[in-house]
């Protein structure tokens, strides 16, 4: 997969393609299920694949105050879409000038002229351009100017509802992480580098890695089920991880994302790692005492333990977290 940043200006551009248009945070369910039919129908008619997504979130340059928190993180996102099969990624970056653009003449100087596109494959409220004047109607109108075709897709439903972007991190808001992996298609992840904390769950006999995470979006407070990701290292380790203030140890703590590895005692400070989110045991809570809140730890762990056994046996293997750790991300 080759990813063009800034496609506006690039000079080589794939010519001849099969596209799809779309934000695509999280890569979820349903925009695999599109960019799954984009890349078969491209190698069917021999044509190269193509995403044009944008850069930054169009909410953070039109109205910053609404603009969510992303699901993925630049480098996740690359790594996902590169997972489906799809042959350029073609990132626009979106300026206060670009959103000023009238669809008409995206679709003509970019989809159609740079890009010689050949089929369109969007959702099916998918709009664009200044004052979001374009939609698939406007495609299929221009498509019988320029040559191509324009598909709205049918939306992918979930336990009752619509896949999207904004369900999936109501879901994580939740701390419901089951079934934001339902809706993904994988666990939840974060990526970041560890940093030193302050060496407590060594003290209390359970020693943890603490996450600087890379993403915007952090999963509610509570102690979870997770699956550790270490480059350095090829096994896939399972673990549980705090995220909040930790207010049996402090009062008016910084919020912290830390994590219990089992059976798991190398020095991996300054390393990258990535951990996946599979089920929420519990609310963070305040002890009486260490003592309580250790014995609370290793109950969490055992419970953890047990999780990932059933989960083992439901699914047949030992199912990697989320799968596109990539150096750098």
């Amino acid at each position: 997969m080759q990813v063009i940043h800034d496609a506006l200006s690039a000079p080589d551009l794939p010519n001849g393609t099969i596209l799809t248009i779309g934000n695509y945070d999280g890569v979820h369910r349903g925009q695999q299920a599109v960019l799954s039919h984009v890349v078969e129908r491209a190698k069917a008619e021999g044509l190269a694949s193509a995403v044009v997504t944008f850069d930054p979130h169009p909410l953070s340059v039109l109205r910053p105050e609404s603009k969510p928190p992303l699901l993925t993180t630049p480098a996740q996102k690359e790594a996902l879409l590169d997972q489906t099969g799809v042959d350029f990624v073609l990132v626009v970056q979106f300026t206060p000038e670009f959103a000023q653009t009238p669809a008409r003449g995206f679709v003509r100087d970019f989809l159609a002229e740079r890009l010689g596109a050949r089929e369109i494959y969007v959702g099916s409220d998918f709009s664009f351009g200044h004052r979001r004047e374009g939609d698939v109607t406007l495609l299929e109108q221009m498509g019988k100017t320029f040559g191509f075709e324009a598909i709205a897709v049918d939306e992918v439903r979930g336990q009752g509802e619509r896949i999207s972007s904004t369900r999936v991190r109501s879901c994580l808001g939740e701390g419901d992480v089951v079934l934001a992996r339902r809706l993904l298609g994988r666990a939840y992840s974060l990526t970041g580098i560890i940093v030193r904390g302050d060496r407590m769950g060594q003290r209390l006999g359970w020693p943890t890695i603490n996450l600087a995470p890379d993403n915007e979006l952090i999963p509610t407070d509570g102690v979870y089920a997770t699956r550790t990701v270490f480059p350095s290292f090829p096994t896939v380790f399972d673990s549980v991880t705090n995220i909040g203030t930790r207010p049996t140890v402090y009062e008016n703590y910084e919020r912290v994302v830390e994590t219990h590895v089992l059976d798991f005692r190398n020095d991996v400070y300054g390393e990258r790692v990535e951990i996946g989110f599979y089920k929420r045991l519990r609310e963070e809570q305040m002890f009486q005492s260490m003592m309580d809140l250790s014995a609370q730890i290793a109950k969490d762990v055992e419970t953890a333990r047990e999780f990932f056994r059933s989960l083992n046996e439901l699914e047949g293997s030992e199912e990697e977290p989320v799968g596109f750790f990539t150096d750098g991300s």
